[in-house]
């Protein structure tokens, strides 16, 4: 069961993306691009052909955290323990291959210029899925690292990851599918983070903007949990 009482969801509509408020998305919403199963998953469907989020290239169909009267949540990482974990699958991806599954995302405000300071990928690479980390190392850099976590994860195949960022700045990543693929990643961040205010992501955000309507990413998640304590 996924408890959707703490995002919003962003939704590629044209001629401008679509926010649903929390409320309405846990007042039953569905549409074509997010669809509820009897199991209590998800499925997050974004064709290429799909409106963008302003400042963005590429079209989304994913969650962003929020408090549970629906507005925006921003957190300092020194605040709390912070930990997001996810169980999905991915389905379909697009011709460049690429769908990025979950975020720890900066404000927008001076010095961060919006920026990620992570995003976990799916990487489907010569017909085999990896899990990919792009990291930040500090807030305003243009370049990110790549750093591979797992390998041999395929189409359909449920695997897991769990983030977590502690108030000291140490920030760990790990994932493991059900077919016993495993990585993780563990590094003390840049002092500049801390003063980032930030925030989880999670979904389908493909980085492909080209193909027919009927070309994509689709993912299902089984399990999705973010938790500041």
């Amino acid at each position: 069961m996924i408890d959707l009482t703490t995002w919003n969801l962003s939704v590629p509509v044209s001629p401008a993306t679509l926010t649903v408020e929390t409320a309405r998305l846990n007042n039953g919403y569905e549409s074509g691009y997010f669809r509820r199963h009897g199991d209590g998953s998800v499925t997050f469907w974004v064709p290429v052909t799909g409106a963008p989020t302003e400042d963005a290239r590429y079209p989304r169909s994913e969650l962003r955290e929020t408090q549970a009267d629906g507005s925006l949540s921003y957190w300092y990482h020194a605040s709390a323990d912070n930990y997001l974990s996810a169980v999905l699958s991915v389905a379909q991806v697009p011709s460049n291959n690429k769908i990025v599954i979950g975020q720890i995302h900066s404000k927008d405000e001076p010095g961060s210029d919006n920026d990620p300071l992570i995003k976990l990928q799916y990487h489907y690479l010569r017909g085999v899925g990896r899990l990919e980390l792009l990291l930040r190392k500090r807030p305003g850099d243009k370049e990110v690292q790549n750093i591979l976590l797992a390998q041999n994860i395929q189409l359909n195949e449920r695997f897991g990851y769990d983030l977590r960022l502690t108030p000291s700045g140490r920030l760990g990543v790990s994932v493991q599918s059900t077919q016993g693929d495993k990585g993780g990643f563990y590094q003390q961040l840049s002092g500049y983070w801390s003063k980032q205010q930030l925030y989880f992501k999670a979904g389908a955000y493909i980085q492909d903007n080209s193909g027919p309507s009927n070309e994509g990413g689709r993912v299902t998640f089984y399990w999705l949990n973010s938790l500041h304590r």
